[in-house]
């Protein structure tokens, strides 16, 4: 595909990220100036040379010292103490951050035309060959000095990294605060997976506690990742959650941000990237299904029983060099679903009021490609990629980027259908004629699920959890190819105590219905079908069910 036909103008892309509050029409222009930098797909000619400055980069960074700010396991701890997850900074705190690790890997490896691949796992549902190579994986020799066992991490870089805490502003320290790490120590709690001393329960107790030992981030050189060269395939549930349906499902949404998960292209809307939401975390498809749940089968949650698991699973994700082809693929989907929204005349971030509250939340810890403080910076810094000067190879999805730019705002979406829950049983009424243009060979889009259900805490939370549709009472576990079966949502790392939110916080998410489900192509003549929507422990966890709250559907 010529990228002539896919790329708007970067003019185009800044007057709308300017312009983030309306759904105005932008001026259309079939083409964007070529950027200076062309992320490839891994899989690509040019993919497979930038892994080779890839790995000498990643090498450099480990033999520096643990003070460096360019330090390999210092950059994964921006990561550990910055990173937001589950809400609508996600994607842009991400964008910076791989953005100056790019920069990083530019300068160290000597290669001044690097450009960092991205894994399309939409394509290739398995880790690319050279990620097994050397320093691009974690299980490799060069890690073993600093993570061959606990004892050794922690000589190797408490020092630096406590000399490094008392080293930060104000600003950054009030943001750790927010975080819920008021202390080294309480951050450090998280990498050993130590349960600090519990207060006794209240009088009407309810599902508090965020230290489990599941959550331990730190990993020994031969756990860090659980794939390898002679395994390196997603599983079938991850393989359904990285599928073309549900990338395309992902890019659907009309909105950057709407309160009803079906509706939203991001998480929920927080006060700040630190802090998690009053009421209920609100997952954005992407981010809860291909995001989370590549992220731990690759390290492995569930599956090495009793652990350590593998980095990718927790917030010192990044010490596995495969975390950013992974985040760049997902970037490469925001920008997807941006160019999308361009060519439909639609917004492209927040509306008013909340477009100055998103642009101007600060962002603290980012190091740039030099190894310098970036300083004060703000989200509506990294909202268009010509921050870094870089665009994409095309990869899955962008054929939901139409090929004109005449079209016009969408009009305002269908009311949601209300379902009821009967004894943890989701029931939902889907008229015929919504059924049918949901099976439609073409044009038709899925019905997606909005489903609530208490967030899951105490000792051993569950992390993943089975979406199942009209399977017979008594079934708690399925295949992927089950005619049952629409999904796995996935919970990505350990709950920071100031992103846990409170006890009683519920845990909301979207799930397209894939067009296979026995409930459709049964429907005949039917004049609507009954949707029974269950929600079960993942892995065949011998859990009791899900106690869901509340279940919706929308048409699109």
């Amino acid at each position: 595909m010529d990228r002539t036909d896919f790329n708007l103008t970067r003019r185009d892309v800044l007057v709308a990220a300017a312009a983030v509050a309306g759904a105005a029409a932008v001026p259309f222009r079939p083409a964007r100036a070529a950027a200076k930098y062309t992320r490839p797909n891994v899989t690509s000619p040019a993919g497979q040379r930038m892994l080779a400055s890839y790995a000498k980069g990643v090498q450099a960074m480990l033999d520096l010292p643990a003070d460096h700010p360019q330090n390999w396991f210092r950059n994964a701890f921006i990561h550990m103490m910055d990173c937001p997850h589950g809400n609508w900074w996600f994607y842009v705190w991400h964008r910076g951050y791989i953005g100056y690790f790019e920069r990083t890997i530019r300068t160290l490896s000597g290669d001044p035309d690097f450009a960092l691949p991205y894994w399309d796992w939409t394509q290739l549902p398995q880790i690319p060959d050279g990620m097994f190579d050397g320093p691009l994986t974690p299980t490799d020799s060069a890690y073993l000095p600093y993570t061959g066992n606990l004892a050794r991490f922690s000589d190797f870089v408490t020092p630096a990294l406590t000399k490094y805490w008392d080293s930060l502003s104000p600003d950054q320290l009030t943001q750790l605060n927010n975080r819920g790490y008021k202390a080294f120590g309480d951050m450090w709690n998280d990498v050993t997976g130590y349960i600090p001393p519990q207060p006794p329960p209240p009088a009407e107790p309810k599902s508090g506690g965020y230290a489990v030992t599941e959550n331990q981030a730190f990993c020994v050189t031969s756990s860090a990742r659980y794939l390898s060269r002679d395994n390196p395939k997603l599983d079938d549930k991850t393989a359904v959650d990285v599928s073309l349906f549900m990338i395309i499902a992902g890019l659907l949404p009309k909105h950057f941000n709407e309160a009803f998960a079906p509706f939203s292209f991001t998480s929920a809307k927080t006060p700040s990237h630190n802090t998690a939401p009053p009421n209920s975390k609100v997952f954005s498809l992407l981010e809860g299904f291909p995001h989370n749940k590549t992220h731990n089968y690759l390290g492995g949650f569930s599956r090495t029983d009793p652990g350590p698991y593998g980095n990718m699973t927790n917030n010192l994700s990044p010490v596995d060099p495969i975390f950013f082809l992974h985040h760049a693929n997902m970037d490469r989907l925001w920008d997807v679903w941006t160019r999308k929204q361009m060519r439909e005349r639609g917004p492209i971030g927040p509306a008013d009021p909340d477009a100055a509250t998103f642009n101007n939340e600060p962002f603290l810890f980012y190091i740039d490609g030099d190894g310098k403080p970036v300083g004060p910076a703000k989200a509506g810094d990294y909202f268009d990629m010509s921050v870094f000067d870089y665009d994409y190879e095309p990869g899955s999805g962008e054929e939901i980027v139409p090929k004109t730019g005449d079209g016009l705002v969408a009009a305002a979406p269908p009311q949601p259908i209300q379902g009821s829950v009967v004894a943890n049983v989701g029931k939902v009424a889907v008229p015929a004629a919504a059924v049918r243009g949901h099976l439609a060979a073409t044009g038709g889009r899925p019905l997606v699920a909005q489903i609530t259900l208490p967030q899951p805490s105490g000792p051993s939370p569950t992390r993943e959890f089975d979406i199942l549709v009209n399977a017979p009472e008594g079934v708690t576990q399925v295949l992927a190819d089950s005619p049952y079966y629409a999904g796995t949502f996935a919970l990505f790392g350990a709950h920071t105590p100031g992103m846990h939110g409170h006890g009683d916080m519920d845990l909301t998410f979207a799930v397209p219905l894939p067009k296979t489900l026995r409930a459709f192509t049964e429907l005949g003549a039917a004049a609507e079908a009954t949707l029974n929507i269950r929600v079960v422990p993942s892995h065949g966890q011998n859990k009791p069910a899900v106690a869901l709250k509340a279940v919706s559907l929308a048409t699109q």
